[in-house]
């Protein structure tokens, strides 16, 4: 598949991902490489891609941190500061990112910090961060059970989408990344959303084209606007109540966690209600976005107290402006409208059409 060019990297495909790695390291000789890892990609992802990796006479270091978004925090990162201090990382090393969401968005965060900031390049192996955490330059971590409250955008020097690794991934974590390919067609291109909806007999080579043009769709709207200035700000759609609700279910001990796509499923259809009442998205256009998602999508029982504590994280959403809650919502699919609101009554609602 032809190299995607963002604002400032490229993003290679499977064939070409080692190849280009490692003429970029053979040509910038970086002092270290440190590869961040969590438990699984340690086991299941790491022997493949050292087998690849062509180092020469660089000293490769491998960092694990915990698996989980429980784990992508402030402390965490301490512990792989001091470990790349002992370590004798340098401003010259380099930082390779092996891993899902939470490693592409600790790790690239460590990277932009440590010593005013060193190299990185990101790997992802889950479905999610090849189509959403690693492009685009969006590092952070969480505030307790906030999401991504601190961080840097500081895109990495490359990016290698290499499919393969998806054959070690569970069902739920594929699913989970469906999301976020569900969400770019709802807010940019009305034809991809119905290819996503109506997959039958998909083999690989349609995955892959599909996650190409999903990354293609993220990169064309983070070009433009890599600052979320405003359009950017359209990749938000069904994250303002997904974040919430994912933020909720982390923080309650009596609630199993949902994984972020899954909390974002959620978000979706109910801004997609909110959309319906606030910028007239058809009541066809609306039935059918919970219709698709819920056909891959367990429901989810939200209690009355649920909800009222949901609603009040709402409030630390980084999309706010002056105290009022902004969401990202759609006039039509394809058409998403930034800076909307809704008050706690038409939320209430939307909760009320979700569980109906």
């Amino acid at each position: 598949m032809k190299p995607i060019t963002t604002k400032n990297a490229i993003v290679y495909f499977n064939a070409d991902v080692y190849s280009k790695l490692n003429a970029y390291i053979a040509t910038t000789q970086p002092s270290k490489i440190f590869v961040i890892v969590d438990t699984n990609t340690h086991e299941y992802c790491l022997p493949q891609f050292l087998e690849k990796l062509e180092s020469d006479a660089i000293i490769v270091e491998v960092m694990e941190i915990p698996e989980g978004e429980d784990h992508k925090t402030i402390d965490i990162c301490t512990g792989v500061w001091e470990a790349l201090s002992d370590y004798n990382a340098d401003r010259k090393s380099l930082i390779i990112n092996l891993g899902g969401g939470v490693v592409t968005d600790l790790g690239g965060f460590v990277a932009s910090t440590f010593m005013r900031g060193i190299k990185y390049i990101n790997i992802p192996t889950t479905l999610l961060a090849m189509v959403d955490a690693s492009i685009g330059g969006k590092t952070g971590v969480d505030l307790g059970v906030l999401k991504n409250q601190i961080g840097v955008v500081n895109e990495g020097e490359m990016v290698g989408v290499d499919t393969d690794f998806l054959a070690t991934l569970p069902q739920n974590q594929m699913v989970s990344g469906y999301a976020e390919m569900i969400k770019h067609g709802l807010i940019y291109d009305a034809s991809y959303w119905h290819k996503l909806t109506n997959l039958q007999n998909l083999d690989v080579t349609d995955l892959d084209q599909l996650i190409y043009d999903s990354i293609i769709i993220k990169n064309t709207i983070v070009t433009q606007d890599p600052t979320e200035q405003g359009l950017r700000k359209t990749l938000n759609y069904g994250h303002t109540l997904g974040h919430a609700i994912e933020s909720y279910f982390l923080e309650n001990g009596d609630k199993t966690p949902l994984l972020h796509g899954e909390a974002i499923a959620i978000g979706m259809i109910l801004e997609a209600y909110l959309s319906h009442k606030v910028c007239g998205l058809t009541t066809e256009a609306l039935d059918h976005i919970k219709t698709a998602i819920l056909k891959t999508f367990k429901k989810v029982t939200f209690s009355n107290n649920d909800k009222e504590h949901i609603i009040e994280l709402l409030k630390y959403d980084k999309k706010n402006s002056h105290g009022i809650i902004k969401f990202v919502l759609l006039e039509a699919i394809g058409h998403p409208k930034t800076d909307c609101e809704a008050d706690n009554n038409l939320i209430q609602d939307a909760f009320s059409y979700y569980a109906s």
